[in-house]
């Protein structure tokens, strides 16, 4: 089990000598409870405490990195089971595959979209992470051939599918010094398998449907010196998959199971069922997750939904605040207030870009909420609405002293007005709205 602050605290020097960086032994260990800094940073622990603190303190899942470059990623180093008691921190790579007996039109489409495609979402640019290669065509000539036509044309990272180490070192021949995942090392192929992951420096995959296979299979990599893993539970089934990655992460977070304290693969193209299997795996802790050849729209579905599965759920996606002209405005343009939640700012933006209508987006700062839970948790206020004018020199922007401010906000219409001396309008509540309401209702 992970070790609170508390017990940690009794056991360090309690000098508060500094040398930590910290100013007292207490915080030190409230830093280590927490798993954001390392044990070594004391030097004055004696090296069985050290290997005690060390064991109980750091990251439950190993880090591992996939690819090189720019797109590549990590996985792992996650705490805990639930994302509400911390948070998750890395999210899974989503790798679209490709087989080795497809058409060469088929094959060059999923990478142009895997390479080129990208959503926009709240500011942030979503994309697939990188395609893997699946050994077919039991020809191991054929599938080194495909990935280095693949690897000519696009940087991003992989997954080698096959089972054969013949296959694999085809592949591995053109792609391997760019660290793809080699998948996956099973009972009899082990020992071929660890020796190309030490030959690439790559990251291997071990596959068996029983935990302690899997288990024994970690044991055998790491005495072969392949230590960065990840486990493929080998799931017949949704269910298969549900029960032993959560199992995997339950044993990992505990710390009562350290040889399953890797990332979970999962292959979902077997299984059928692809929208389903690949939100499953983004909710039940999947850190590489195979998919098949989604379209657009189930693309930015799960690209959506792991954006959000991945967004610390105690610190609010926030945009800067500030005055935002929208439609290139002039000086006799409406000023809509808002708050600087950003999925407010971003759906407020898309309804107004939409509709059109030159405007300012004028953006206080409520530290992330929303503009009903501002104004319930006395985050937002007129001296606030005030002081963000003046910052941002509204007055000099326009030429009338109107401000339309969210339906939700309404209550504190008066209050806006007697401490800014600016005309008040409450705007309609649903963003969606915004276009009608402008056009009809709107005038300096």
């Amino acid at each position: 089990m992970a070790m609170k602050a508390l017990d940690i605290y009794k056991l360090l020097p309690k000098t508060n000598c500094k040398k930590c960086g910290f100013p007292t032994c207490l915080a030190f260990a409230m830093k280590l409870a927490s798993g954001k800094v390392d044990v070594d940073l004391c030097p004055d622990l004696d090296e069985q405490t050290r290997e005690l603190l060390g064991g109980a303190t750091r990251p439950p899942i190993r880090l591992v990195a996939i690819g090189a470059g720019e797109r590549s990623f990590t996985v792992g180093e996650e705490f805990v089971l639930y994302r509400h008691e911390r948070t998750f921190y890395h999210q899974p790579g989503l790798m679209m595959q490709v087989a080795d007996t497809w058409p060469e039109e088929r094959i060059e489409g999923v990478v142009a979209r895997v390479r080129d495609e990208t959503f926009h979402r709240v500011g942030e640019d979503l994309s697939v992470d990188g395609i893997a290669f699946r050994w077919e065509s039991g020809d191991a000539d054929r599938f080194g051939g495909v990935v280095g036509t693949v690897e000519a044309c696009a940087s991003v990272p992989e997954v080698i599918i096959a089972d054969d180490p013949e296959a694999q070192a085809a592949a591995l021949a053109h792609c391997g010094n760019f660290q793809p995942l080699i998948h996956a090392a099973c009972a009899d192929t082990a020992e071929a398998m660890c020796d190309l992951a030490r030959k690439y420096g790559c990251a291997l995959a071990v596959r068996a449907g029983d935990l302690e296979e899997l288990k024994r299979l970690v044991g055998l990599c790491r005495d072969r010196g392949v230590e960065n893993l990840m486990l493929d539970p080998a799931p017949a089934t949704l269910r298969d998959f549900l029960a032993r990655s959560v199992e995997i992460r339950r044993r990992a977070v505990e710390r009562t199971d350290p040889d399953l304290g890797y990332p979970v693969v999962f292959d979902t193209v077997p299984l059928g069922l692809p929208d389903a299997a690949t939100a499953l795996g983004i909710l039940k802790y999947a850190g590489v997750i195979i998919i098949d050849e989604l379209g657009p729209a189930s693309t930015m579905a799960a690209l959506t939904l792991r954006q959000n599965i991945y967004t610390d759920p105690q610190k609010p996606i926030q945009v800067t605040p500030g005055l935002y002209p929208v439609n290139a405005p002039t000086g006799s343009a409406p000023v809509l207030m808002t708050v600087n939640f950003s999925l407010t700012y971003f759906t407020l933006l898309g309804y107004l870009e939409a509709a059109g209508i030159p405007c300012y987006l004028f953006i206080v700062d409520t530290e992330g909420m929303s503009v009903l839970t501002a104004v319930a948790g006395g985050k937002l206020t007129e001296t606030l609405v005030a002081d963000a004018i003046k910052t941002t020199e509204l007055e000099n922007r326009v030429d009338h002293r109107v401000l339309i401010i969210p339906g939700y906000a309404a209550p504190l219409s008066g209050k806006i007005e007697e401490e800014t001396g600016w005309e008040v309008r409450v705007g309609p509540g649903d963003a969606a709205e915004i276009g009608e309401y402008l056009e009809t209702g709107w005038e300096a």
